[in-house]
């Protein structure tokens, strides 16, 4: 995989350099573009400032709506998928300024944070007109702090590598309101329901029917992130539930919130 030379969004977007290892784009993408599976010699922190977007990394699967971003490391590869109209903002910082700044081992691994007022704010604030070297030096060191406070990872899902799971994972991911039995999925991936059980809690360090349920509150994320108009109701039955309460109890036990309140903030 080659590395790029310059950040993807740079082609067509509005790029700023702060002049001291950090520089940041501007970029709007509509719905269904894919940035193929890709790195730089930057790690950079992705958020989209409305819209939601799905990151692929060797590591998982996150579904980023407005209320979090994405950190990703230097020369990781990851793929971004568009889910919904997206103003995208991006900093990309080189690890020259990382190891200045004496950055916590945190920032080694991709992770999700959930983007709290203030630093949803501070993103926007580094884009405007009238940032001066000194503003945008404040701005920055505040939106680092607010990481090392903000990880989430109710939006994750992990994906197994051993080549039978990876494939009943792709299966399960390909239609994940459907009604998956270990034991169907065991077959056609040519394993025994106990194995495939085994390399689910080993690969994922989830159960099979604790992954399938992340897969299936996602799929509900996504939804929700990106049809305003969805009702919960509607919801529940889209995805197979037998009742809001149902539904509501396995949305909470994922990402700590009803879907109601999810909505809200997404």
């Amino acid at each position: 995989m080659n590395i790029a030379e310059k950040p993807i969004a740079a082609i067509l977007g509005r790029r700023i350099s702060t002049g001291d290892g950090i520089h940041m784009i501007a970029k709007t993408y509509e719905k269904g573009v894919r940035l193929d599976t890709h790195m730089h010699r930057e790690a950079q922190l992705v958020y989209a400032a409305r819209g939601t977007m799905q990151v692929t990394t060797p590591k998982g699967r996150w579904l980023v709506p407005p209320d979090r971003a994405v950190w990703v490391p230097a020369l990781l590869p990851h793929a971004i998928d568009v889910l919904a109209d997206i103003e995208m903002r991006t900093l990309y910082f080189d690890l020259a300024w990382l190891k200045r700044e004496q950055r916590s081992a945190s920032l080694d691994a991709e992770f999700v944070v959930r983007v709290s007022p203030l630093l949803h704010q501070a993103i926007l604030a580094l884009f405007d007109d009238h940032t001066t070297s000194e503003r945008t030096a404040l701005l920055v060191r505040l939106t680092m702090l607010e990481l090392h406070q903000a990880e989430d990872s109710a939006t994750f899902i992990p994906l197994p590598h051993e080549p039978r799971c990876r494939r009943a994972a792709d299966i399960v991911l390909a239609d994940p309101t459907g009604d998956h039995e270990i034991e169907t999925l065991a077959r056609t991936v040519g394993t025994s329901a106990r194995t495939l059980s085994r390399l689910f809690a080993a690969e994922t360090q989830l159960s099979f029917k604790s992954w399938c349920q992340r897969a299936r509150i996602a799929a509900a994320i996504e939804k929700l992130s990106t049809d305003v108009n969805l009702s919960v109701k509607q919801l529940a039955s889209d995805l197979g539930y037998a009742s809001v309460p149902a539904f509501s109890h396995a949305f909470r036990q994922v990402t700590g919130k009803t879907p109601t309140a999810f909505a809200e903030k997404a």
